[in-house]
C-alpha cells in the first residue's frame, strides 16, 4: 500500500520544490507550471514525489519544447532511428540537465542523479541551501527605501 510523507514533511518538500523552481525562473529558464498540459511545457520540470519511501522526494528534469518533443515522437513512432533530430534531443536534454545542476549548486542546493530507472535523465535535490541563506537575487533593504522618505 501507498503511504504519504506526514504534513510536516510535505510541506518541506513543497518548500524544497517552490526553492528550486524559483532559483531555475531567476537563472532565466523557463519552469513548468504545475499541472500545465503537457502539449503546452516546455523547461524546467521540479516534480515532488510525496511516498515515504526511498524513491520520495524532489525532483527536476528538463522538457523540450513541444515542437521538439513531437518531432523526436514522430522519428520513434516511424523506427527512424538514424535522424538527426533524436541525437540533438538528447544533446539539449544532457546539455540543459549539466546546467541545471550548475545553477542548483551555484545557489548551495545539493544535487545527485535520480538514479531510478522510473526517473531517467533527472535529478533528486537533496537540501536547499543552509537555513537562513537567502537567495542572492531576493530584494535587499536598501532597494525597497524610497528616496526622499
Amino acid at each position: 500500500m501507498f503511504e504519504r510523507v506526514g504534513d510536516e514533511e510535505s510541506a518541506a518538500l513543497q518548500k524544497l520544490a517552490r526553492r528550486v523552481r524559483d532559483e531555475l525562473a531567476a537563472a532565466g529558464l523557463p519552469v513548468v507550471a504545475p499541472e500545465l498540459a503537457p502539449v503546452l511545457a516546455g523547461g524546467a520540470e521540479v516534480d515532488i514525489d510525496d511516498g515515504d519511501d526511498a524513491a520520495g522526494g524532489v525532483f527536476v528534469g528538463w522538457q523540450a519544447s513541444p515542437r521538439l518533443r513531437a518531432c523526436t515522437s514522430r522519428a520513434f513512432r516511424l523506427k527512424q532511428l538514424d535522424e538527426p533530430v533524436l541525437r540533438h534531443s538528447s544533446a539539449v536534454r544532457s546539455a540543459m540537465m549539466q546546467a541545471m545542476v550548475q545553477v542548483l549548486a551555484s545557489a548551495g542546493f545539493s544535487v545527485e542523479d535520480a538514479r531510478d530507472e522510473y526517473r531517467p535523465q533527472q535529478l533528486r535535490v537533496l537540501a536547499g541551501p543552509p537555513s537562513g541563506q537567502g537567495p542572492v537575487w531576493a530584494l535587499r533593504d536598501d532597494e525597497l527605501e524610497l528616496p526622499g522618505w
